[in-house]
């Protein structure tokens, strides 16, 4: 199972990776490539390259930085941002034109792993798969469909056959019920008859990990220590959450801790759940 740590190279570890893609990647600092090249390689943790998800609408907000980092990563998937997007534009979101631009930015950077706008929502089905195809005509890559409950169980069953990676939605928003969880083993039985991987999105209950066996997984969990004053350790099977006493962590350095902690949590998951 892979797991991948949303927001891995924003919020608080912007200084840190905008540091080393500076030196590095933007060639600003006057060192030598083989210091800039250790400095960078020594976050990876050895050969535990993370696995990052990110959100289209924040690398273009930041640049697009952090798509040079892309050599560091161990793989890398991109979310379309449709909904935060939205969040900012009200009713004046012109789908069309946010589908080209998220293309032409998937073509450049050379992005295999996207998904679709799952907007089912706010358009509906049928305009959600008119931008799928468009999306799919214009990088000429198969993106990740991701199935609502609102699309029924034969969506899925449709989905499956037409494609080898498919992800679950909802799961955040509550719209999937942690008690509605066992119907997880459903979606991946069905799945796993058709040889389709399944990415469940926001998922990393660490006992749910254990029971439903995703292809992959992302999470923001790894924030949460800075957010609640703790510090996340990896025990060589699970992750914990270690509270210091009577003191207050730095922003910066807890991110890294934490961050790297998931990392190492990362490999284990892929080798074991």
């Amino acid at each position: 199972m892979k797991i991948y740590l949303a927001g891995g190279v924003t919020g608080n570890l912007i200084s840190f990776w905008k540091e080393a893609m500076k030196i590095y990647l933007a060639g600003i600092q006057s060192r030598s490539s083989s210091c800039i090249i250790g400095k960078a390689k020594s976050f990876v943790i050895g050969e535990n390259k993370p696995l990052i998800l990110e959100s289209f609408f924040y690398l273009q907000k930041q640049n697009e930085w952090i798509l040079k980092m892309k050599p560091f990563f161990g793989d890398f998937l991109l979310d379309s941002g449709a909904f935060t997007y939205m969040q900012g534009n009200g009713d004046k979101v012109n789908f069309e034109k946010y589908v080209r631009e998220y293309a032409k930015f998937i073509n450049k950077h050379k992005i295999d792993l996207f998904f679709e706008l799952d907007i089912d929502i706010v358009v509906g089905i049928k305009e959600v798969e008119r931008l799928r195809a468009l999306l799919e005509k214009l990088t000429k890559k198969r993106c990740i469909p991701v199935w609502h409950k609102s699309r029924g169980k034969d969506y899925w069953l449709k989905m499956i056959k037409e494609y080898d990676y498919v992800a679950i939605g909802g799961i955040v928003s509550g719209e999937i019920k942690r008690k509605e969880a066992p119907i997880f083993r459903w979606f991946l039985e069905t799945a796993k008859k058709e040889n389709c991987k399944v990415h469940a999105l926001g998922y990393t209950n660490l006992v749910g990990l254990t029971k439903y066996p995703f292809y992959s997984v992302d999470s923001t969990a790894w924030l949460y220590g800075n957010r609640g004053g703790f510090l996340y350790h990896f025990n060589g099977q699970s992750i914990k959450q270690i509270k210091i006493p009577n003191k207050r962590l730095l922003g910066k350095p807890a991110a890294i801790h934490n961050f790297s902690e998931w990392v190492k949590f990362q490999k284990y998951a892929e080798l074991n759940l």
